[in-house]
């Protein structure tokens, strides 16, 4: 199974906090939002995700992926977790982290912050990750509807992040991929604006996974976007 990939990073603010990976030859690929204020926040996106990127090259071919996967996003957060204890001006700094390695028709996922991971089959999207933020806890928990969510002051407010404890609980999950698999990993500037169904309709209705994010990122800036946009796409042939 081959992946065909497409990005795409719409920046709107002078400092972009977003980073992103993608790794086709080791069929990783990973999106991550700091926060810190700053450079901190830029810095703690881009160096977990370069810890995760030095661990998945240098990892054990014959050990579970996922466990590896795992401990990869542990070693990120104990990094950025130090450095913000060390050095000044990176106090409370972290970022959230959505990653997606692909071996043998499995896609496993690690997850931590509001990103989002989707995979579009058949004409479905789901949603492969739940927000760790206080709006989402209250949606789930039936307080807030989804409508009201999506207006509400406090909803970039996370509940769990990467590197603001010394220890973090990942969210992880396997699911068997198929060839016509599409997967997307984003931040949270694209999804607090546009809706699952108008993502959904962006790659049914559009043509050429370049045109899709394209249309999916004007779409979010025409709304007064104000936050950095990025966008992986990963097509399994």
């Amino acid at each position: 199974m081959q992946t065909a990939v497409r990005t795409h990073a719409g920046l709107v603010r002078q400092q972009n906090e977003d980073s992103y990976v993608m790794l086709p030859e080791y069929n990783f690929f990973a999106v991550a939002d700091g926060m810190g204020g700053h450079q901190a926040g830029a810095f703690a996106s881009n160096l977990a995700l370069n810890v995760v990127k030095e661990q998945v090259m240098t990892s054990n071919t014959v050990e579970d992926l996922r466990s590896q996967l795992t401990n990869a996003v542990r070693e990120a957060n104990r990094r950025v977790y130090e450095l913000s204890r060390k050095e000044p001006g990176k106090e409370g700094m972290g970022t959230t982290l959505t990653a997606l390695w692909l071996r043998d028709g499995i896609g496993h996922l690690a997850h931590i912050g509001d990103s989002r991971a989707y995979l579009l089959r058949d004409f479905q999207l789901d949603l492969l990750t739940v927000d760790h933020s206080l709006v989402g806890e209250l949606v789930r928990h039936g307080s807030l509807t989804l409508s009201e969510a999506e207006s509400h002051p406090q909803r970039h407010v996370l509940t769990r992040a990467l590197g603001i404890e010394a220890e973090v609980k990942v969210d992880t999950r396997s699911m068997t991929l198929k060839s016509g698999d599409l997967l997307l990993l984003c931040t949270d500037g694209l999804t607090s604006l546009v809706g699952d169904q108008e993502i959904k309709s962006a790659f049914l209705h559009t043509k050429g996974l370049e045109a899709s994010l394209e249309q999916l990122v004007e779409l979010s800036l025409k709304r007064g976007g104000n936050d950095n946009i990025t966008v992986l796409a990963i097509l399994l042939d």
